[in-house]
Formats: structure tokens, sequence, C-alpha cells
């Protein structure tokens, strides 16, 4: 074995080392970590959707709330499927339950929890993301420092839930702790064959940081209970590997 290969076999030994330290587990080899975001999965460190960890949501404009809260619909569908419900705390909650049944949600599967102050809602949070009995949190928030969202990720870490934290207001987005930033916003849909109404539900997804991984930008579809890339040039869903809806 050369001595370049030998220096290789050691960066990749203790990269992997560190992906453990900070809470980020390998792939599992049956596919049953993925969450069926397809390509962008591939963006994750081991190419993995990172569950146990915080993830960050931008509202740049007041519509991204909806585009938001349906994309997290679809994340946290397979996420439920394999047990637990989901606490949803906000101030001031934009979701229309019901609408959560379009992503193969059950709303009554989903404990929402309406505080009056954004302190509240904060600690509320990171009490709930100790629970290993829940699946996911979803947290409603203008900002987060860096401090406070390293107790967030640090309390996943150990109980292996997944927290999506929506962030109201963007223009103070600084550094934090969290494992991956995603600015969502709603893409025009189209319309089936002689189908009349709103077609499906599409998205520009854009991964601005990954830690470990590398960021980027695709065009999503959810259909038939799945998400499905949108092909750049004839915009025709290419349908990814995903858990099928209940």
């Amino acid at each position: 074995m050369s001595m370049l290969q030998t220096k290789k076999d050691i960066i990749n030994k203790l990269q992997k080392s560190i992906l453990l330290l900070q809470g980020l587990r390998p792939a599992a080899i049956n596919g049953d970590e993925s969450v069926g975001l397809g390509p962008v999965e591939s963006a994750f460190p081991n190419g993995i959707f990172p569950v146990g960890a915080i993830h960050e949501f931008l509202s740049v404009e007041p519509e991204q709330a909806a585009a938001n809260g349906g994309f997290i619909g679809g994340i946290l569908n397979p996420l439920m499927q394999r047990g637990g419900a989901c606490l949803w705390i906000s101030m001031s909650r934009k979701l229309f339950p019901p609408s959560l049944k379009s992503f193969g949600i059950e709303p009554d599967r989903i404990i929402f929890v309406d505080l009056k102050r954004e302190r509240d809602v904060l600690w509320v949070t990171e009490e709930a993301l100790k629970c290993q009995g829940l699946a996911a949190v979803v947290a409603e928030l203008k900002d987060i420092s860096f401090t406070q969202s390293r107790r967030l990720q640090l309390a996943v870490e150990h109980s292996r839930v997944t927290g999506f934290i929506l962030r109201s207001d963007p223009r103070k987005s600084g550094a934090t702790a969290c494992a991956a930033r995603w600015n969502i916003s709603t893409l025009p849909s189209e319309l089936q064959d002689g189908m009349p109404g709103i077609g499906l539900p599409r998205w520009k997804v854009e991964l601005l940081r990954v830690r470990n991984g590398n960021p980027g930008s695709w065009k999503m579809e959810w259909a038939a209970g799945r998400f499905s890339q949108i092909a750049e040039l004839t915009g025709i869903p290419v349908l990814t590997k995903s858990l099928k809806t209940g």
C-alpha cells in the first residue's frame, strides 16, 4: 500500500470519527434512515438526511411559512412512521392542521403547543427535544443565537429526536450550531391534463449550509405520497426513493 493511500485511509477514519462525535451516524445499509429526499440527501455526510440533529429553516418572505410547513410535513411522514409523535411549538401558528393529510400525516398525531412568549417557546423546545419518545419537534422562533442552538443540538445528540427550527426573522441569521440551514420557496405548480384547480406542491429547495456536507439547490414536487425531483429542462418529475404513506 502506497504512502498516499495510507494517508487517505487515515483521513477517512478521522472524518468518520469526527462525524460520530458530532452525533452523525453512518448511513444504514438497508436504507431505513432515508426520508425520501433523493438527490438532496447526497448533500449530507454519508449521503443520508441527519436525524437526531437540528435543522434550521429560514422565512425570508411571509409566504415561506406555508412552503416550510408543507416541505417539513413531507419529511415528518417517514420519521413518524418509525413511531413517536411530533410536537409543534409556536406563538402564532400559521399551519392549518388538516393540510397535513396531504402529506400522509394524521393531524391528531401532532401535538400543538401555543405559547405567549418567545422565551417560553425556546424553553419548551429544549425540554421536548430531550424526550426520546418523540419522533420530531418543530419550533417557530423569530431568532436563535449560537449558544441557544448549541443547547438544542446537545439535547438531540442524546435523545436522537430530530428538530426543525422555523426562523421568521432571518435578517439576523448569524452562525448557529444547526446541522443544516434550509431556504424553501414555492414554485408554480402544473395542472394535470384535463384537471381543474391547483396542481401538486412544488418547491425550490436550497441547502445554504450543511455541516460537513455540500450545499446545493434542487426543484422538488410532492406527488403520489413522496418527493420527486423536477428535471431542470423538461419540468417532468423524477421519482425518488421514499417510504409510502399510510
